[in-house]
């Protein structure tokens, strides 16, 4: 995480510079795994805005509700596991791969590439 940084402007008013992951500039548990879940959510959002889907069509494409395709459109996709939203994804026709390398620092990170 990167160091916060508190600048203030003309007006005075303190502006903090954040890290990259807003998920632990905010403080929530496990916020590697949320930021990891907000960026596969995205995936999905795009694939199925890409494709005209309904959030009907989607839901039985994915085997949810369609209450909970609205969820992820909304990128309210905390409540998925990264299993589950790694299935959507295959579901939607893309493929997945999972690669495990060796950390460049003492605790690994967690990413996702679109290709």
């Amino acid at each position: 995480m990167a160091t916060r940084i508190t600048k203030l402007t003309e007006s005075s008013t303190p502006v903090v510079i954040g890290s990259d992951n807003i998920f632990a500039d905010l403080g929530f548990p496990n916020p590697r795994q949320e930021l990891l879940k907000a960026r596969l959510t995205l995936q999905i959002y795009r694939i199925i805005s890409e494709r005209g889907m309904t959030q009907a069509q989607a839901g039985a494409l994915l085997g949810i509700k369609q209450p909970q395709v609205s969820l992820l459109m909304k990128n309210r996709g905390s409540s998925f596991s990264v299993g589950r939203l790694l299935e959507f994804l295959t579901n939607l026709g893309h493929d997945v791969e999972v690669a495990v390398t060796p950390a460049h620092s003492r605790q690994g990170d967690m990413s996702v590439r679109m290709l």
